[in-house]
């Protein structure tokens, strides 16, 4: 059975192409649940209309999916909370020169 732990670090492959940065560091992950073999992921983008929503989001469920165990990921864009910079984990916030 496949835990939320591994779908977080599928997660961290899939990269924000205008930041380089992938979505978990960025904080864009609000919740992730696994029930049987399919991964419910709630995320949102960095600006609502972001022009790269679909492409992120079509990421994470291609690579969510390849995780052997899960038949489908199914993606909910959400935006509230609205994002901020604040959601950006500390390390993180050190490597972007926030802090």
């Amino acid at each position: 059975m496949v835990d939320k732990e591994q779908v977080k670090n599928a997660l961290e492959k899939v990269l924000d192409p205008e930041i380089g940065i992938d979505i978990v560091s960025l904080g864009l992950i609000y919740s992730i649940k696994v029930e049987k073999a399919i991964a419910k992921i709630k995320m949102t983008l960095t600006i609502p209309g972001c022009p790269l929503a679909n492409y992120i989001t079509q990421e994470a469920k291609h690579t969510v999916e390849e995780i052997d165990g899960i038949e489908e990921a199914e993606i909910e864009l959400v935006y509230d909370p609205p994002w901020s910079p604040d959601m950006i984990p500390e390390e993180t916030r050190k490597k972007l020169g926030l802090e």
